[in-house]
């Protein structure tokens, strides 16, 4: 499989604040991984290390096979942060807050074609967003808001999805809709998917690989594999209850 994303001995600090040291892991195309540890373990960085928002203090990152300094095409990675169903607070409509995601692939001064509007209604109607278009972003619940954020990632057409903690704040029925969806990005679409979270038990069920980190990379492999040998709780100090199992 081709490696979207390679990190070779990567280290990240702040001063003399370590953030993650010796990170060596590839995502691969077709991939559904989740990244799991606790608060502060770095989760959030590697990701902004992907997203290009921070660089290595040492180790090489390489995306798409270039060095990450290089690498160009930032459409092809879409990413929803941690609460980024806050979109709510600008002035939108649902139509205008998912094609301002578009625009990572067209640039700012270029007219949208048929082609660009199509794949924003796409990326709508498969959030179930189209009755929705014209409404107010800030008239939304939270769960509809949570789905325009990853729309709006959609828009580009990624071939990799970063979400960090994205169904944070759904209510039950809100969450499993989600978890649907991405679902189907990955089988259907061929989206590989990257997702940060503490919801264990949508990692046992959904994901095909873990990567447990706590600064260092502690566990890489299968959910069976990081259930059954304790790497859970050897990870969070603890044990840790798993729904389902």
């Amino acid at each position: 499989m081709t490696d979207l994303v390679r990190f070779q001995g990567v280290d990240l600090a702040f001063g003399e604040k370590v953030v993650l040291e010796d990170i060596t892991f590839s995502i691969k195309k077709g991939d559904f991984l989740a990244i799991l540890g606790p608060n502060g373990s770095g989760k959030t960085s590697l990701l902004k290390l992907i997203l290009g928002i921070y660089r290595p203090t040492r180790g090489e990152i390489f995306l798409f096979g270039q060095p990450a300094a290089q690498f160009r095409e930032r459409y092809r990675i879409g990413y929803v942060p941690q609460k980024g169903g806050l979109l709510g607070s600008f002035p939108a409509t649902v139509w205008e807050a998912v094609a301002s995601g578009r625009v990572a692939r067209t640039g700012i001064w270029r007219r949208f074609t048929a082609e660009d509007r199509q794949a924003i209604e796409k990326a709508c109607a498969a959030l179930d967003l189209l009755p929705l278009l014209h409404h107010q972003v800030s008239q939304l619940s939270g769960g509809q808001r949570q789905r325009v954020a990853i729309a709006r990632a959609l828009a580009p057409e990624p071939e990799l999805l970063l979400l960090d903690e994205a169904a944070e704040g759904l209510d039950a029925p809100g969450e499993e809709l989600f978890y649907r969806y991405l679902t189907e990005f990955h089988r259907e679409r061929g989206v590989t998917v990257v997702m940060v979270t503490h919801d264990i038990g949508a990692v046992s069920r959904r994901v095909k690989r873990v990567l447990c980190l706590n600064r260092r990379i502690v566990f890489e492999g299968s959910p069976a594999e990081c259930l059954s040998n304790n790497h859970l709780a050897d990870l969070y100090g603890a044990p840790v209850y798993v729904p389902g199992r």
